[in-house]
Order: structure tokens, then C-alpha cells, then sequence
């Protein structure tokens, strides 16, 4: 991405650039036609006594405000709140509906963090860094009590490799935040994200089905969401349990 003469006084693309820019254009429906639905695998581990904020509904201010906690698994508390500022910047709530802070995309990273994803946490916390240390030296500030717009202009540059300190890179790091971050928004709620469901809603997916009669079929888009996880389904929760004791070493058998 290169950079363009509407600027901020940073140097960098502002809010206005930004949402010309597919990758990382907060439209929902730029968003949804690139995500589809996307998938997760991850069993979650024995959690830490770190804390994240929960529910946290974020404005067009510089503050985001603290509200319920539960417990982290991998991130520092610090390295959480500043990954739910770019999770708010990459998926923002908006008039259709919630966003991926509502979702609780951070959880669902966290959790993947500490089990299945556990190789990119070094790179997360090598890239989170780099992230509040550029907008401390650059706007005396930590990324999240930035202005939206100056966080989105921080963002741009990562992708846009025009800042250092980062695994492999900027765009590296950018890539994997916006696929975790669609991950985080859109799995099954059983892996620690789309909580309430918001985004099989937001994709007007209808829920897992183990079976579909033909009025369903007839339904199609229209079929009323059931807001089920697949592991509110013993079939899928035997599968689970197995897949652990194989992990630990049991019998394979439920």
C-alpha cells in the first residue's frame, strides 16, 4: 500500500484513505464478502490469573472503558487491551449490528494463543509491542488512548511495512491479526469468540443443523438462527471428549 497525499500531519493514511482500502476497510460489507464463514479448532487450556476486559463497548473517543473481567490464558493484560483496540479498528461494531470487541474476538486469540496457536505467541507480543512503542514515540501515547483515526493510520503503516520490529514484518503481522481476528469473530462459540452468536448473525448463518427437512431447505437465508453451538450437540461433544484422550494419551473412547 502506498502511501497517499491526505494525511493527518503523521505522515501516514487517514481514516478517509483507509476505508478505500479493501484489506483493511471496516465496511461490514467489504468484510463479509472476503470472510465467508470462517472455522476454528482450539481446546482450551488451564487459564492464568491475568484478566482481560469483557463487554466493552467502544466509542468514537480516545477512552475505552473497563468492564467485567475474566481470566487470560496467554496475552498480559496490557497486550489484551491493545489487541481489542485493533480487533475494534479491523471489525467495528456499527448501525448493522456488533463488531469484533462484542464478540469477544480477543478471547477467542487468547485462547488459541494457549493451545493450538501457541507458536505466534512470540510473535504477538514482539508485534503488540512494536505497536504501543511506535505510538508512544510518535503520538505520546499508548495505541489504545489514540484517536480512531490515528489508530487506523498506525495500522495502515503495519501493513504497509512502514514500520519496524515486527515477526516476519508488518504485513506479516497484519495479516495474521485480521485472519485471527476474523476467526475470533465468526467461530463457533464453543472456542471463545462470537459470543451471543453475533457474528453467524452478522452472516445470517442459521446455525449448525445436524439434520435440515425440507421446509428448512425451502427456508434457505430466511431459516430463524437456532443459536446453537455444535458442541451443544452430544455427537460433537463425544468427538471432542475423544480427541482430548487421545491427546493425553487414554483409550481413544468416550
Amino acid at each position: 500500500m502506498n502511501k497517499k497525499n491526505n494525511r493527518d500531519g503523521s505522515g501516514y493514511t487517514t481514516k478517509s484513505d483507509l476505508q478505500e482500502d479493501s484489506l483493511i476497510n471496516p465496511s461490514r460489507r467489504n468484510l463479509l464478502k472476503g470472510a465467508g464463514l470462517v472455522g476454528a479448532a482450539a481446546v482450551s487450556t488451564i487459564a492464568t490469573s491475568h484478566v482481560i476486559a469483557a463487554d466493552v463497548t467502544n466509542t468514537n473517543s480516545n477512552s475505552i472503558a473497563t468492564a467485567a473481567r475474566e481470566a487470560l490464558e496467554a496475552l498480559t493484560a496490557e497486550e489484551a487491551e491493545t489487541l481489542a483496540a485493533i480487533c475494534d479498528c479491523l471489525i467495528p461494531s456499527d448501525k448493522h449490528g456488533p463488531g469484533a470487541r462484542e464478540a469477544r474476538a480477543v478471547h477467542y486469540i487468547d485462547k488459541s494463543l494457549a493451545s493450538h496457536n501457541s507458536a505466534a505467541r512470540h510473535n504477538y507480543s514482539v508485534g503488540l509491542n512494536a505497536i504501543n512503542e511506535f505510538a508512544r514515540k510518535t503520538r505520546g501515547k499508548k495505541f489504545t488512548e489514540l484517536l480512531l483515526d490515528q489508530q487506523n493510520s498506525i495500522l495502515l503503516a503495519v501493513q504497509a511495512n512502514e514500520i519496524s520490529g515486527f515477526i516476519p514484518n508488518g504485513s506479516g503481522f497484519f495479516k495474521m491479526l485480521r485472519s485471527d481476528t476474523i476467526d475470533g469473530t465468526f467461530c463457533d462459540p464453543y472456542y471463545g469468540g462470537n459470543q451471543n452468536f453475533v457474528g453467524w448473525d452478522m452472516l445470517r448463518y442459521p446455525g449448525i443443523r445436524l439434520g435440515a427437512s425440507e421446509a428448512d431447505v425451502s427456508a434457505g437465508a430466511s431459516l430463524p438462527p437456532n443459536h446453537q453451538s455444535a458442541y451443544d450437540h452430544s455427537t460433537y461433544t463425544k468427538l471432542a471428549d475423544n480427541s482430548l484422550k487421545d491427546t493425553k494419551g487414554g483409550d481413544g473412547y468416550a
